[in-house]
């Protein structure tokens, strides 16, 4: 299974992150470390929402609806002339679902390590949370997911393709203690560590797409 390191690392990504990046006016390198370190987070919030089988129905009932994949297929339109509102308003929703109470601590950790302000992490959370969904969605057709223990499994899949599945239940734990706001946002780097091979914070990664 293709994990999260496997769409940033891609045409795709490439895409995502220079649309988000002209979107809130912040450098495509900052912004990729962002996103690098977000999808991870994002993901780790809906498997342990996914725990329970109401989270685990109103995922997949958001997944089997609005967000199937389909926005991937058209991310120049999700760009040009800049997101729209409605597209914003989602990304906030999703964001206030999945994260709950520990959205501020999560922008806090991603603002610390990346060097972005929080209310422009924030702006980059908006756009990127219905992309993260689309991507969920898109992956949850193609593996045929049909129950709690399905999409448990998949979301634990996406997290450990980059570091090996045999990091997952770590990874989860130490996203689990920044959604709990245990710590200063320090763990950050062994989560991006373990999705991105090592290259911390994602710009070893992800520098290349612009010379860097």
């Amino acid at each position: 299974m293709s994990g999260i390191l496997d769409l940033l690392n891609s045409n795709l990504g490439k895409q995502i992150i220079g649309g988000v990046s002209q979107e809130t006016n912040q450098p495509a390198d900052k912004t990729a470390s962002v996103i690098s370190m977000a999808m991870p987070l994002l993901m780790g919030a809906m498997k342990r929402n996914a725990n329970s089988q109401e989270g685990a129905d109103g995922l997949m009932g958001a997944l089997d609806n609005k967000h199937d994949g389909s926005i991937l297929d058209n991310l120049g339109g999700f760009f040009g002339g800049g997101v729209n509102e409605d597209a914003k308003q989602d990304g906030l929703g999703i964001l206030g679902h999945v994260l709950g109470g520990s959205q501020n601590n999560v922008v806090g950790a991603l603002s610390k390590k990346s060097g972005m302000d929080t209310d422009s992490v924030m702006r980059v959370l908006t756009v990127v949370a219905p992309i993260v969904l689309g991507y969920l969605g898109k992956e949850k057709k193609q593996q045929n997911v049909s129950d709690q223990s399905g999409i448990g499994g998949l979301l634990g899949g996406l997290l450990g393709g980059g570091g090996g599945q045999q990091e997952a239940p770590k990874q989860q734990s130490l996203i689990e203690s920044i959604l709990d706001g245990d710590n200063d946002g320090s763990v950050i780097d062994d989560i991006a560590g373990m999705v991105l091979g090592g290259n911390k914070g994602g710009g070893g990664l992800l520098g290349g797409f612009f010379g860097k």
